[in-house]
C-alpha cells in the first residue's frame, strides 16, 4: 500500500530511500535522525501491520516531543470502509488515524489529491512549530498514484508564532539574581536552544547546574558547578542539593515524579521554581506549586535574560557546599561505596576513556540506560540521547541508525542490555549494510536487569520471566554478529586494562562487544516510593544526611 510512493521516492535523486527491514526500526531511527540533525526525520510504511508496527516510534516521538513526518499507506478510497459499521473492507485496511490521534500533534487521512500540498504543509508546520512532536499522514494508494502539479494546488499558511508575555519580568530577574542559592536544571527542551549563549550565561554567572535525563550532554559537563543529574536515578549529589535551592530556574522540563519524587511537598519546600516551558498545557496541570510560570521557548527566556545582565548576588558558601556535596557524593564514589557488583559501572567509566570529542552516545532502556546515565562524563561536543516518557526497550540501534545518517562519519555508542539488543536485530543489517560508524555495546547479564531489581526488592527475589530459572534466555551474540558480518569482541571486567583493544576499539568503524556481568546488578543511587528527592537509596545514615543538608 505504499509501493507507489516508494517508486516515486527511488526516482527522486535528491531523497535517499532507507530499507530498515521492520517498520519500528523505521519509526524511532527518524527520531534519532531528527534529534541529531535538528530537523525533522521522516518515516513511511504500509497500511495494516505496516502502521501498527511503527506506533512504539510514533509515542516515543510525541512524549519525547521530536518532530518527525509518519506517511502511511492505505487501501484505495473506493476500498476504503469510512463510516460502514464493518471492520474493514479493503485488504490490510486500519484506520490508523484514529489509532494515531492520541500520540500526535495531527494526524490526517489524505483522500483527495487536491489535498496533498496543504496537508503535507500542514503537517510539518504542526511538527516544527511550538513543542514538536509527530505527524501523521495516511495515503490511499489511488491518491499516491494520481498525477499532481504542486503549485497549482492550494498552499497552508503557516501558523502564526505565540507572543510570550514577559509582563511580570521585573519581579522575575529580582528573583533570579537576588537568590543566595541558585541552580538551574536543563531538561530537553534544551536540546534546540542557543547552546552558545547558555553556556556564556552559565559560566558569566557561574551558575550551579543540574539536568534532567533528557538534558544530558546539552552543555559541557566538565564545568566545574555541574553536579550531574536529577531524579529517580540521579546522581546522589545532585538529588542532595535540592533541599537547600531557593530559586530552581527550570529549562524546558515537565518537572514530572521522575525527576521531583513522588512527595512533591518535600520537593523544595521553602524555594521558588522559574518555570520555563513552551507546552502551556504542562505548565497549567502540574501539582507542584512553588511555581512562576513562564510559557515560552529556552531560547526567548535566554535572550531576554541576557538582554538586561545585572550582578548576581548568591551567596559564596552555596559554591562550596555544592562543591563539597559533589566531592563527597559524585558517581564514582557512590560505586566505589555503596554497589555490590561494580562490573557494569566499570565498563561506564571505561568508556569515559574511549569517548572523543564529538561521539554520541544512545542507549537503549533498563539499567544500562541509568549505568550510562549516572556513570558517563560528557565533554563539549558530545550527545547523549535517551528514551524517557514512553521507555522502548530496543531503542537504542535504531536511534543510533538515524544519528548515523544525519551526521556521517561521527563515532556513535549505542549501549544496549541483552534485552533490548534482542528486540532490535534487524538493526544490525543496516550498520553493516551502511558501514555506519555505530559500536554496538550489549551488555549481558543475562537478565532483565531493572525488573530483577525490583523484584529483589518486592517480590521476593521471585524472578519471573526475567532470569534463566524463569524463562529467560539470550541468544550467542558471537554468532549474531558473524551472520550479519560485523566484528565481534567479548570483554569482562578484566580485559578493561588492555590499552591494544583500547586503541582499536576507538579505531574500528563499527563492531558488536559484548561486555559478559555476572551475578545480580543494581542501580545505584535508586529512589524508593514514599521517599523525598534527597533520600535515594542506600540511604545515608541520619546523622551524616543531617550534616550535609544543614550546612
Amino acid at each position: 500500500m505504499i509501493t507507489h510512493l516508494v517508486d516515486s521516492l527511488d526516482k527522486n535523486p535528491d531523497i535517499k530511500f532507507v530499507q530498515t527491514y521492520h517498520e519500528q526500526t523505521a519509526s524511532i531511527a527518524a527520531e534519532g535522525y531528527a534529534l541529531e540533525s535538528g530537523k525533522f526525520g521522516v518515516a513511511i510504511s504500509t497500511s495494516g501491520p505496516g502502521a501498527t508496527s511503527m506506533i512504539t516510534g510514533i509515542a516515543d516521538a510525541y512524549f519525547g516531543s521530536v518532530p518527525v513526518l509518519y506517511i502511511t499507506g492505505q487501501v484505495n478510497t473506493y476500498e476504503y470502509k469510512y463510516d460502514k459499521p464493518i471492520r474493514q473492507q479493503g485488504f490490510q485496511e486500519t484506520d490508523v488515524v484514529s489509532i494515531c490521534r492520541p500520540v500526535t500533534k495531527y494526524a490526517a487521512l489524505v483522500d483527495s489529491a487536491d489535498n496533498i500540498r496543504y496537508e503535507l504543509e500542514k503537517a510539518l508546520d504542526i511538527a516544527i512549530s511550538g513543542r514538536k512532536g509527530p505527524v501523521l499522514l495516511d495515503i490511499p494508494m489511488d491518491i499516491q498514484r494520481t498525477q499532481v502539479d504542486p503549485f497549482e494546488l492550494r498552499k497552508y499558511s503557516c501558523s502564526q508564532k505565540a507572543v510570550v508575555d514577559f509582563s511580570n519580568w521585573q519581579a522575575i530577574e529580582n528573583l533570579i539574581f537576588r537568590a543566595k542559592r541558585p541552580m538551574l536544571l536543563l531538561g530537553g527542551g534544551c536540546r534546540d536552544c542557543d547552546v552558545k549563549l547558555l553556556e556564556e550565561l552559565i559560566h558569566h554567572y557561574q551558575w550551579p547546574v543540574i539536568t534532567s535525563l533528557q538534558g544530558r550532554g546539552i552543555i559541557d559537563e566538565t564545568y566545574p558547578y555541574y553536579l550531574g543529574m536529577l531524579g529517580s536515578y540521579g546522581n546522589r549529589c545532585a538529588n542532595m542539593s535540592v533541599p537547600n535551592i531557593d530559586v530552581l530556574i527550570a529549562l524546558g522540563t515537565r518537572l514530572d515524579t521522575r525527576q521531583t519524587g513522588a512527595m512533591l511537598e518535600a520537593f523544595m519546600p521553602a524555594g521558588k521554581i522559574i518555570h520555563v516551558d513552551i507546552d502551556e498545557n504542562e505548565l497549567r496541570s502540574h501539582r507542584l506549586r512553588n511555581r512562576i510560570l513562564i510559557c515560552s521557548d529556552v531560547n526567548e527566556f535566554l535572550h531576554k535574560l541576557n538582554s538586561g545582565r545585572r550582578i548576581a548576588t548568591f551567596n559564596m558558601s552555596w559554591r562550596t557546599h555544592l562543591a563539597e556535596l559533589k566531592e563527597e557524593y559524585n558517581q564514582d564514589c557512590e560505586i566505589d561505596r555503596f554497589v555490590e557488583n561494580k562490573s557494569p559501572y566499570r565498563l561506564m567509566q571505561y568508556l569515559n576513556t574511549l569517548m572523543q570529542a564529538g561521539d554520541m552516545v544512545c542507549t537503549d532502556v533498563g539499567q544500562n540506560q541509568m549505568w550510562a546515565a549516572q556513570t558517563l562524563k560528557l565533554k563539549y561536543g558530545q550527545h547523549f540521547f535517551s528514551s524517557g516518557g514512553l521507555a522502548p526497550m530496543g531503542f537504542s540501534m535504531p536511534a543510533a541508525i538515524g544519528c548515523a545518517f544525519a551526521c556521517p562519519g561521527k563515532a556513535i555508542y549505542s549501549i544496549n542490555g541483552d534485552g533490548g539488543f534482542h528486540m532490535a536485530t534487524q538493526s544490525l543489517m543496516l550498520i553493516s549494510q551502511y558501514n555506519l560508524p555505530i559500536k554496538v555495546i550489549v551488555v549481558n547479564n543475562k537478565a532483565l536487569g531493572m525488573i530483577t531489581q525490583f523484584q529483589h526488592l518486592y517480590f521476593s527475589d521471585r524472578m519471573a520471566g526475567t532470569t534463566s530459572e524463569g524463562g529467560y534466555y539470550v541468544p550467542s551474540i558471537e554468532k549474531m554478529a558473524e551472520a550479519y558480518g560485523l566484528c565481534y569482541f567479548r570483554l569482562d571486567e578484566s580485559s578493561l586494562g588492555d590499552e591494544s583493544l583500547k586503541e582499536y576499539i576507538i579505531n574500528c568503524q563499527n563492531c558488536i562487544i559484548e561486555y559478559m556481568v555476572q551475578w545480580f546488578t543494581t542501580v545505584s543511587p535508586k529512589l524508593e516510593y514514599n521517599k523525598p528527592i534527597s533520600k535515594p537509596s542506600p540511604q545515608l545514615i541520619d546523622k551524616e544526611y543531617d550534616k550535609i543538608i544543614h550546612q
